[in-house]
């Protein structure tokens, strides 16, 4: 994990967001560990659209099948 000084930091704040690694960042005031900056963990939002073209749905997925009178 790497180490970084808080007045760093500040000055390259944007480029080191883009670069951020898994392990993250450790933010130093006087030597002594402040913040850790880690990525915010994305794995779900891959999941999403991981199965278009690879299932297929039969029938009206937004019904049950059973009519009945919402009036009665």
């Amino acid at each position: 994990m790497k180490t970084m000084g808080a007045a760093k930091f500040k000055e390259q704040c944007l480029a080191l967001l883009d670069r951020l690694d898994r392990d993250g960042l450790v933010i130093t005031k006087h030597g002594k560990p402040v913040a850790r900056v880690l990525p915010y963990d994305r794995q779900d939002a891959d999941l999403i659209g991981s199965l278009r073209h690879k299932i297929e749905v039969k029938g009206d997925i937004f019904t049950t099948g059973i009519r009945w009178d919402a009036d009665a």
